[in-house]
């Protein structure tokens, strides 16, 4: 854990990863909204007189977060700061960094701090630390398999009895992925809609896998278990590629969702 605590007040997680292109290419993956829809969530900045002024992150239906641009140096440093997280919380600040490095690669590292008189929001902050690695594997599969492509991002979640562990034993043994490796190919089980590429990562601790896709169509699959609350969901999150990735997502989001919601009973 690297949080940091300043006399001042401030509190803040730094992570960063390697990932390949220019710093340009960079930028424009980290900075611009079809940059980060490609890889996070869908996103879009505001300009006013042709500067970025605001950007609006949408995590779910009803979960759009909007944060104020504090910093814009491009190709170097992108800055936003919201409101928190939850009621009462201090505002959160997020700032991006790219630096070059030799051989055609950059660092991109993110620094996300608060100001607070007291430890009461410091796991949050730790929270996102944990969290910011598995993001972070997306983004460089994105900048090195399809970087600058169109893209659109497809989400299903649904509840699944029992813990973490055992929801992701049952998500995947239904789909043909238990007992596969990194590295691997795989193609889900017949009775699931079509999908299958390479396995980049697969985990038991936390649960999840990162597919780089060929079915349905060029792109890359995260798969998860995560609790919210009492409840444990299993989710599915597909960033697509190619001039038809909106009409490929928007044609096999409903197959999904009735997959999830047959196989998976909704816990009572």
């Amino acid at each position: 854990m690297s949080l940091k605590k300043e006399a001042s007040g401030r509190r803040s997680i730094e992570v960063e990863v390697e990932v390949p292109g220019t710093p340009e290419e960079v930028w424009q993956a980290i900075a611009t909204g079809p940059g980060i829809s490609s890889w996070f969530v869908p996103a879009e900045i505001e300009e006013r007189d042709g500067k970025p002024v605001a950007a609006t992150l949408t995590f779910g239906p009803g979960m759009k977060s909007r944060s104020e641009v504090t910093a814009w140096d491009p190709p170097r440093v992108f800055a936003r700061q919201a409101n928190g997280w939850a009621p009462g919380s201090p505002p959160i600040a997020v700032e991006f960094q790219v630096e070059a490095r030799g051989g055609g690669v950059c660092v991109v590292r993110v620094v996300q701090s608060m100001f607070a008189s007291t430890d009461d929001w410091d796991e949050q902050l730790t929270r996102s630390e944990e969290g910011w690695p598995g993001i972070f594997r997306i983004l460089r599969l994105y900048l090195t398999h399809f970087r600058g492509q169109r893209s659109a991002m497809m989400q299903v979640m649904a509840p699944i009895a029992g813990t973490p562990a055992q929801a992701w034993a049952a998500l995947t043994a239904a789909l043909g992925l238990r007992d596969v490796e990194t590295g691997q190919s795989w193609t889900a089980a017949a009775n699931a809609p079509a999908l299958g590429g390479i396995v980049e990562r697969i985990s038991e601790n936390p649960p999840g896998a990162l597919l780089r896709l060929d079915k349905p169509g060029p792109g890359i699959a995260a798969l998860y278990t995560i609790e919210f609350g009492d409840t444990v969901m299993a989710a599915l999150t597909f960033y697509l590629y190619g001039d038809s990735a909106a009409d490929l997502a928007a044609r096999v989001t409903p197959l999904w969702q009735a997959w999830m919601h047959e196989r998976f009973a909704v816990p009572t």
